[in-house]
Order: C-alpha cells, then sequence, then structure tokens
C-alpha cells in the first residue's frame, strides 16, 4: 500500500517532544493542545523560527477541561491520539495524591478518545504510575481506555466505575467503541536515547482494526558500550581518550567486562549511547564560540554536588532529566566531568540528550526551559513508537466485532 499521511491530535503537548517524532514519523497534527503558556510560547517561537517539524502545527493555549473535540469536525478521521498526562500526581519526587489531584488529566484523556474515536492512542506516564500505591487506579486507566464509551454515571466515584468496567471486561459484553490496550515501561537508552529514562507507554488500537502489535524491540544495550569501550576499546578510540585514565571506571565494571570477556562474541544489540557521544561536538560552554555561536549553549553557573545528586558522567547514557520540581531544583541535571568537578547542562546539551534537533529554539532562562525538557518525551523515541504504528495502521484490514 502506497505511504500515506496520517492525521493526529497531540493533547499535552509541552515543548513538542512527543509531537516532534509523531510528525516526523508521518502524522499531521490537526491539533496540539497545552495550557501552559511558556510551552506555547517554544513552539510559536520555533515556528515563526520557519522550524520544518513544528511549521503546521495548529497550537491551542487552552485548559484541557474546556476544548470541545467535536469542534475539530474530525470524529472518526484522526488515526492517531497521542499524549503525555501531567505526571506530577504519579511521580515519585511528587505528593502522590494520584487521582485526588486536580492535575490528573487521565479522565481528559478519555473523554477525547470517546470524541474522537482515534484509530490509535499512545500516551506516556513516568514509571511511578505502575507503583502498587496506584495499581487500581493504573487498572482502571487501562480499562477505561478499553472501553471509552462506559462513561462514569453522575455521583459515581473511579472505585465504582472500575467495577462496572471489570464486570463488562469479565462476561465479555461489546462495546460498539473499544479499543485493544497494552502498556510496557521503556527504557530510553534502550532505544539509542543517550540517557536512562524509564517511562510507561499505553498503546491501543480501536478493535474494529484487527491489528496485532508489539512494542519495538530494544536495540541498544548497556553490555554492547561495555564491549566497545572495554574489550576493542573502539569507544575511546573514536573519541580520541585514552583509555588507561579511565581505570576507576573499568574497575566499577569488572564483573561486567569479564562476563563479556569469555562470551567472545560481540552482544547483538549497537552501545547505549553516551553523553560524550551527544555532546562531543560542541564547544565548550564557557568558550565565546560554545556561548555566541551555538544556539542555547550558554554557561550556567552554579552547580555543586549533593547526596543523591551527583551528576551524570560522561561516559554512560546520562541520567534522567528532571523537570527541576519536588525540590530537585537541577541537581542531577549536571554533567559530571572525570576530574571529578560537576557543571549544569546547557540548554543545548539537554535538548540533545532528548533528541531535539540543534535548530529547535528555547526561548526561556534555564529553570524554565529544563522544566520543559524534563517533562518531555525523547523526540527519537516517540517517532519509533509513531512510525511502527503508523506501520500497523497502513496495513491494517477492519474485521466485524
Amino acid at each position: 500500500m502506497a505511504d500515506r499521511t496520517l492525521n493526529s491530535v497531540e493533547l499535552f503537548t509541552g515543548a513538542g517532544g512527543l509531537a516532534i517524532g509523531v510528525s516526523n514519523a508521518g502524522f499531521c497534527h490537526q491539533a496540539t493542545i497545552e495550557q501552559d503558556k511558556n510551552a506555547c510560547l517554544t513552539i510559536v517561537s520555533n515556528q515563526q523560527r520557519g522550524i520544518p517539524a513544528v511549521a503546521d502545527w495548529p497550537v491551542f493555549q487552552t485548559d484541557i477541561r474546556h476544548f470541545d473535540f467535536t469542534a475539530l469536525k474530525i470524529k472518526g478521521e484522526i488515526d492517531l491520539l497521542a499524549g503525555g498526562p501531567p505526571c506530577q500526581p504519579f511521580s515519585q519526587g511528587g505528593k502522590h495524591r494520584g487521582w485526588d489531584d486536580s492535575r490528573d488529566m487521565f479522565p481528559q484523556f478519555f473523554r477525547a478518545v470517546r470524541e474522537l474515536q482515534p484509530k490509535a492512542i499512545l500516551v506516556e506516564n513516568v514509571k511511578g504510575l505502575l507503583r502498587s500505591t496506584f495499581s487500581k487506579y493504573f487498572e482502571y486507566i487501562i480499562l477505561q481506555l478499553t472501553y471509552p464509551e462506559i462513561v462514569q454515571k453522575p455521583g459515581e466515584d473511579w472505585v465504582d466505575h472500575l467495577s462496572r468496567l471489570e464486570r463488562n471486561h469479565t462476561v465479555g459484553c461489546s462495546s460498539r467503541l473499544s479499543y485493544r490496550v497494552i502498556f510496557h515501561t521503556l527504557n530510553a537508552a534502550d532505544y539509542g536515547i543517550p540517557q536512562k529514562r524509564d517511562r510507561v507507554f499505553i498503546v491501543g488500537f480501536r478493535s474494529d482494526l484487527g491489528i496485532e502489535w508489539s512494542f519495538p524491540k530494544p536495540t541498544h544495550s548497556q553490555e554492547a558500550l561495555l564491549w566497545e569501550q572495554w574489550v576493542t576499546g573502539d569507544y575511546w578510540e573514536r573519541h580520541n581518550v585514552d583509555c588507561s585514565e579511565r581505570l576507576e571506571e573499568r574497575t566499577k565494571q569488572k564483573s561486567s567486562i569479564y562476563k563479556l570477556q569469555s562470551s567472545l562474541f560481540p552482544p547483538l544489540t549497537q552501545p547505549w549511547h553516551t553523553v560524550r557521544d551527544a555532546v562531543w561536538d560542541l564547544p565548550p560552554p564557557d568558550s565565546e564560540e560554545g556561548s555566541s555561536k551555538v544556539l542555547n549553549h550558554a554557561f550556567i553557573p552554579g552547580a555543586r554536588k549533593y547526596p543523591g545528586h551527583t551528576g551524570s558522567p560522561l561516559d554512560e547514557p546520562a541520567k534522567t532529566l528532571k523537570a527541576g520540581v519536588h525540590g530537585v531544583p537541577g541537581g542531577e541535571n549536571m554533567l559530571a566531568l572525570p576530574n571529578g568537578e560537576v557543571r549544569y547542562f546547557t540548554i543545548r546539551e539537554a535538548a540533545r540528550l532528548q533528541t531535539f534537533p540543534d535548530e529547535y529554539f528555547f526561548p526561556h532562562c534555564w529553570t524554565q526551559t529544563m522544566r520543559q525538557l524534563g517533562n518531555a518525551v525523547p523526540v527519537a523515541l516517540a517517532e519509533i513508537l509513531a512510525s511502527s504504528i503508523k506501520t500497523h495502521l497502513l496495513i491494517a484490514k477492519p474485521v466485524q466485532i
């Protein structure tokens, strides 16, 4: 079947990480919806700069609770509904209020599914959503996405609504609109992103499409990185680094390296990408060339180590970039240099760790931008998932249910 552009709607767009990846995969956004004015300004600024990735997005700065999806006049014509509902209600660094948190926007995602009836859905959220504290609510999320037309009744709380959904599911009652929904926790580093970032992804396909789908298999691994660093030495040679000065790093991985050497054969995957891989060609941010010639690459002073926050080693994937909330004002958004010193990642370096294109401009201060980057989905990971979803949508053969 000839390739074609598919329509999409993006909720909770933020600075655009998930949306750019979906767009790169060949989807055409009919609406991108975000409440935060600063995040919207980031997107609009790049539209004004003529950045192709966001050029044609219709941007709606609004509270999604007041957004009328029916006004889009595209019901049933949306191929993909994607979005990452605010993670703070479920984040390990938050107040853990979950469904009692006013920022829980999963009910609005359910409403969008019900009103738009997309062929596929893609949801991203923090791994904390799978904690035992939220296990029943996560079951509720999955079942409500599966049967979006079984709506919550007036005065009915989500627990009672869950019971109705469970009964519907176990007795096999059909619903006119239903989805085949699966979920998985993915580490972005396993897909070539230079960052260890575990996030829950939920994917669903409308049942009438008869699509069989599974998450793409990991393509990169730590074992392959260790093989390239300590068995062949290709990593250090590529970066023109004397590996004899990295004995402490080798010692930390001694047992893993020994197993690899004993196996005789290299791993079948590609090596994890490291911070050094991501930023090697950028000039020092405190140099004239770094601050003036590279977009968003200004040096940020004041970085310091403190217990539990020691920065990201240069020769591993970065630790998870954080949004600078929950009492963690950028403490992990630092680079740990081989000499023991630390400094903050520049905006450009952090954007590379999230695989945003180099021409993508962030018009805000470091703190506000790190909030946007810390909340974003890595662009390249979003593209991998969206591309797989698109491939299956293009070959779908509707079935009778």
